[in-house]
């Protein structure tokens, strides 16, 4: 690529890995510890910033319209970081009529929504069926929405309870008018960990299992990381790594999504991870995810000017316009931007804003002021 840094008195070995990757070369598990542990922040985003140039060239920010829709809150999982879920029987607990998804994608479709991103927690009491019906109502009711719902967690826990296999359920449902797989439940693709913050939930190998045969079976699907919790950095470089290889052999994500855990209202009592570390996460991925096109700052979590400053660390993407959210939220952080704000930051950062569908094609942007 044609790109040169300004480094800031950086060792001799950093500046070697930089030119490694500046030359279009592939870097190893601990030229990216080196990279992440050692170098200035300014350097890695310099460095992520070239990355990200030479994947697109034009001066484009891309984001996607579209509504988190939280079918259920009911869960077994219990995980320590949720601040969202309710236990079967209580009394907040609560699953969605077809009125109230009916309103909620009515909404988004005038607000020119393309997309729901339907969730829920591992509701003991509903069968497979239940989200099929679901889906092909959707499907046959709304069939301009596009449809991208069930993380992995939840097609994992479909299977165990139907007693059936993971490539059956993700077949089903993509029979029933599934469009794609979001990224969520990933937190941390490393075993040790999610023993410690999510105990219930499926293993790190079930987690790319599920998006391994998503990819086989047609599906695109994206890729997270929820960091800052009780990691360490060695974890979170495992889980790029882990997600490289299965993106080799499928090509199957679309994107990257990294964020900052979110202490509000969990069992988890912590600090929430500074804005610098954010950028030095979110360098880090767009270097080592070679093969990955796109990667999204998280306004969400870490608000318009942080997202902002991600478009200069390797973000080419501004994530979505999220006409509702709802789990973030419940862990006490709510910002928000309507259309013309998320146009202005992008603007302001030096870039055109262009909205796009769930596989980065672009869609004719709204007058600015409709949301």
């Amino acid at each position: 690529m044609n790109a040169t840094l300004t480094p800031f008195d950086e060792p001799r070995q950093v500046l070697d890995i930089c030119a490694k990757v500046l030359d279009g070369s592939r870097i190893n598990e601990a030229e990216a510890a080196t990279l992440y542990d050692r170098a200035n922040l300014f350097t890695l985003g310099q460095l992520a910033h070239a990355v990200r140039m030479a994947k697109h060239p034009t001066a484009v920010v891309t984001y996607v319209a579209d509504r988190n829709i939280n079918y259920s809150n009911i869960c077994v999982c219990a995980c320590r970081f949720c601040a969202f879920y309710a236990p079967p029987g209580h009394e907040d607990g609560y699953v969605l009529t077809r009125e109230e998804l009916g309103r909620k994608i009515e909404e988004t479709l005038e607000l020119g929504g393309t997309q729901i991103l339907l969730q829920g927690g591992h509701h003991p009491d509903l069968p497979l069926a239940f989200y099929e019906d679901m889906i092909r109502w959707i499907a046959e009711t709304y069939p301009a929405i596009h449809i991208h719902a069930f993380s992995p967690p939840e097609i994992v826990f479909f299977s165990e309870l139907e007693g059936v296999t993971i490539a059956e359920v993700i077949e089903r449902l993509r029979a029933a008018g599934l469009h794609s797989i979001p990224g969520g439940g990933a937190e941390i693709l490393v075993d040790e960990v999610r023993a410690r913050v999510a105990p219930n939930k499926c293993s790190a190998s079930r987690w790319l299992a599920v998006m391994e045969e998503a990819h086989y079976q047609g599906l695109r699907t994206t890729a997270t990381m929820m960091f800052g919790h009780e990691e360490e950095p060695r974890h979170r470089l495992e889980h790029l790594f882990a997600l490289r290889e299965v993106q080799d052999r499928t090509g199957g994500f679309t994107a990257f999504i990294p964020w900052t855990f979110q202490p509000g209202n969990t069992n988890i009592q912590r600090d929430t991870e500074p804005s610098p570390a954010y950028l030095r996460m979110l360098a880090t991925s767009r270097i080592v995810l070679d093969n990955f096109d796109n990667v999204q700052a998280s306004w969400v979590t870490m608000g318009p000017q942080v997202a902002q400053l991600a478009l200069h660390f390797g973000a080419n993407d501004f994530g979505s316009l999220m006409i509702e959210e709802n789990v973030v939220a419940a862990a006490g952080v709510s910002f928000r931007m309507s259309r013309q704000e998320i146009h202005n930051v992008i603007r302001a950062a030096g870039f055109v804003p262009r909205q796009r569908t769930m596989d980065y094609t672009y869609v004719e942007n709204r007058p600015e002021g409709d949301a």
